[in-house]
């Protein structure tokens, strides 16, 4: 298996039918902004009847450029395994294996490479609470992007309470 079929798995099983959206893509990753906007149409697509009457998000790459801040590998890691595990809205109800995210989330990352560079709109630490910056109209919102080896990458959680 190439590292592009590895890759396509290893998000696959980090995603969820529930509110978890993951993708991946070729490409130098100067358009991370578009790519999340991309994964983000699709999840506002799909949670369109959950969605707050009159809610408004970012609609224009620009305003997610700017809800996005770098993050550490070590970081972009945990905020991963905690987005495919984890309920943005109703923490505490596990969604998957937390061993298995673990390990999809180390290998996804490594095939990204040493250099590769990372973002999230959430700020501080899952266990300490958290504060976000939107980059969907949902009223709960939190992506991983990262770009590295040719790749681009994006793990997308969204949810209404």
């Amino acid at each position: 298996m190439d590292d592009a079929d590895l890759l396509e798995a290893l998000l696959l099983s980090l995603a969820s039918e529930e509110s978890v959206y993951s993708r991946w893509c070729w490409s130098s990753g100067a358009d991370l902004a578009h790519h999340v906007r991309e994964l983000a149409t699709t999840a506002e697509a799909d949670w369109a009847h959950e969605a707050v009457v009159g809610a408004t998000g970012p609609t224009t790459l620009k305003e997610i450029e700017a809800a996005l801040r770098p993050v550490t590998r070590d970081t972009a890691a945990g905020l991963m395994v905690n987005l495919s595990t984890d309920s943005l809205v109703f923490p505490g109800h596990p969604r998957r294996d937390l061993a298995h995210a673990r390990r999809a989330v180390t290998k996804a990352i490594s095939i990204l490479g040493p250099g590769s560079e990372w973002f999230s709109n959430i700020d501080g630490l899952w266990e300490s609470g958290r504060a976000w910056n939107p980059v969907t109209r949902h009223t709960f919102d939190g992506v991983v992007a990262g770009r590295g080896a040719g790749f681009v990458v994006v793990l997308l959680q969204v949810g209404e309470d």
